[in-house]
């Protein structure tokens, strides 16, 4: 006897609620696990999904197309950082409005380093289909094992940037120049910064960004130090700025978390913001208006930035074009610190 069972089309969610007799909802509902179904109604379904060979068209996907249809975030950071900047919570916010238009789902990972190499071998062992990365560092070498083996977009300039690499970053340079040119014009002229990590392309574009400003009027830095895009970091550096000489008359601090944590230092030491030394943020995140005064700085889109990367990797995945570099531009929100 000849087997047909193999050339037999595929069944349809719409046969299977016609030989179980129910609506098509009802069988969406049980096919999702839904518990809103009645145990007869159940039964049903489940005999004509059987009967039928029927499979739900997700699954039915990733049997055709080896897809998971899950996404990695992956954050080379650890826990403290990643909850309490809200560049982060804006990032995914992003990434998830974006995500949420499309089958697939968002894993996180946090994870500074990847001991044991779990995250790797997770990422690697055709678990998601792809990966977003942000925040990496010059240590974070474990990314580069994981862009060399599933799609990744990167949130950032990667800190090893190959000509095959996807990414969506800011204009972090000329947000640093703009953000020194707006000291310079209120007549500042001992400009110090506070950084981000030296391991991070976005403290060095930032960085680099300040320099140039200054250069072009025949200005040295006041002052250079790393406050690791952290509130308590940029306290830090703020006190060792103080505790170098003469104060400047004004900063440019490469994250809100960081400007935070310097005026708390400035407001100890019984200097005025802006009267006695003038502060410019980064980022614009909501500890930019939670400080007083309230916080001048540079905008930069994170939420947008985390719905085009998400954009770009679905796009990657569903074999369509794909920008491979998107950059986007800064914005100076002048309040009250400069």
């Amino acid at each position: 006897m000849t087997n047909l069972i193999g050339s037999r089309p595929a069944a349809t969610i719409d046969e299977v609620a016609a030989v179980a007799g129910v609506s098509r909802s009802t069988v969406s509902r049980v096919v999702n696990g839904s518990t809103a179904v009645s145990p007869e109604a159940l039964a049903s379904v489940r005999r004509a999904i059987e009967d039928l060979g029927y499979v739900p068209n997700r699954a039915a996907r990733s049997l055709a197309t080896r897809q998971t249809h899950a996404i990695a975030l992956v954050v080379p950071e650890d826990t403290t950082r990643f909850f309490g900047d809200p560049f982060f919570a804006s990032i995914v916010s992003g990434i998830n409005a974006r995500m949420s238009e499309s089958d697939s789902v968002l894993n996180l990972f946090i994870a500074s380093d990847d001991p044991g190499d779990k995250t790797t071998r997770y990422l690697l062992g055709g678990n998601v289909d792809g990966a977003i990365i942000v925040s990496h560092h010059t240590s974070d070498t474990y990314i580069d094992r994981i862009a060399d083996s599933v799609p990744v977009v990167f949130g950032g300039r990667p800190v090893r940037e190959r000509g095959t690499d996807y990414y969506v970053d800011v204009d972090n340079r000329d947000g640093g120049r703009v953000a020194t040119e707006h000291l310079l014009a209120r007549g500042a002229r001992r400009i110090a910064t506070i950084t981000g990590p030296p391991d991070m392309p976005a403290g060095l574009d930032r960085l680099d960004g300040f320099r140039d400003a200054l250069a072009v009027v025949g200005l040295e830095p006041h002052a250079i130090e790393d406050g690791g895009f952290t509130d308590e970091g940029g306290a830090a550096a703020m006190r060792r700025i103080l505790a170098a000489g003469p104060a400047p008359d004004a900063i440019f601090v490469a994250s809100d978390l960081m400007a935070r944590g310097a005026m708390s230092v400035l407001s100890g030491a019984g200097l005025r913001v802006p009267d006695d030394i003038a502060i410019v943020g980064f980022d614009d995140s909501p500890v930019a208006t939670g400080v007083v005064p309230a916080l001048t700085t540079m905008r930069q889109p994170s939420r947008t930035q985390g719905e085009v990367m998400a954009h770009v990797l679905l796009e990657r995945l569903a074999g369509r074009p794909a920008e491979r570099i998107t950059i986007m531009q800064t914005e100076l929100i002048i309040r009250d610190s400069a």
